[in-house]
């Protein structure tokens, strides 16, 4: 165990770490790391994801710990927030592309190089994105939130965060994967590499997934998220309701369906052009 690991663990079971002097100093040195990467709240061991429980210990500190200040500048621009989640400011040598329009990423979220951010979007604290990903207009990535390499979140998409329970694992995006416009993933949700979400496809740990390929259902365990496999192409789809009024009234209802697994002609319309980066 880490003695920055073991000091968060001390301080979040503390009842009375404001007072304690060396409490911001510690979580300022646990903000920085999560900045670079150097930490992060969900990890990749031996094939599997682990939820790092520390880290998103540490998140929640951060917020405790904060005061609310008067941030910005200028009528149009200031906001009030936690002192301890201020805007992370992109310098040339963090060689992200940040285009203007109002787009935004806390300081406790990693953002590697070769990331561009199109206006307006944002990225919470906790969250993680590696490199040659495309964040795309009105595009969220939540709190602790994994989005993995060369990963293009479409306009509009919500990757939802995931900070409490704090052994909970968060919304995972592997590498390769293709979120679609007004897509939702949300409560731990795991997306295996090469994916493609069409537009308007919502997955939470509710939500059945039918396989019409594998003429399989993936669903949500105990212990275990809703899993999409690797490769897997999914649009939004409907099941009939077959029991009671529902099925007088000809009612269906919205489920994801995977119609078929990523194949030449797939990968052709959804690559994404080196020349952007």
């Amino acid at each position: 165990m880490s003695s920055l690991q073991s000091e968060i663990e001390r301080l979040t079971s503390s009842k009375d770490d404001k007072h304690h002097a060396s409490a911001r100093t510690i979580f300022l040195e646990f903000r920085d790391q999560l900045t670079r990467g150097e930490i992060r709240a969900a990890e990749k061991i031996n094939g599997e994801w682990k939820v790092n429980v520390w880290v998103k210990q540490g998140i929640l500190l951060g917020f405790r710990l904060g005061e609310l200040t008067q941030m910005g500048s200028g009528e149009c621009l200031s906001f009030v927030d936690k002192d301890t989640f201020p805007a992370r400011k992109f310098t040339v040598a963090d060689r992200v592309r940040m285009v203007p329009g109002g787009s935004s990423a806390r300081l406790g979220a990693y953002v590697a190089p070769s990331v561009i951010c199109m206006p307006p979007m944002f990225i919470n604290a906790g969250a993680y994105v590696d490199e040659g990903t495309m964040i795309d207009s009105h595009a969220l990535v939540g709190s602790c939130a994994q989005i993995g390499k060369r990963v293009h979140l479409s306009a509009a998409a919500q990757i939802g965060g995931v900070l409490e329970p704090v052994n909970a694992a968060p919304v995972i995006i592997e590498d390769d994967v293709l979120v679609g416009g007004n897509c939702g993933v949300y409560e731990g949700t795991l997306v295996r590499v090469r994916a493609v979400l069409g537009a308007g496809t919502i997955l939470t740990r509710s939500t059945p997934l039918y396989d019409l390929v594998g003429g399989k259902v993936y669903r949500a365990g105990k212990d275990k998220p809703l899993e999409v496999p690797e490769g897997a192409v999914v649009v939004p789809g409907s099941r009939a309701v077959n029991k009671g009024q529902a099925a007088d009234w000809g009612i269906s209802l919205y489920t994801p369906v995977i119609v078929k697994y990523r194949d030449e002609k797939t990968a052709r319309g959804v690559e994404l052009e080196d020349w952007l980066r």
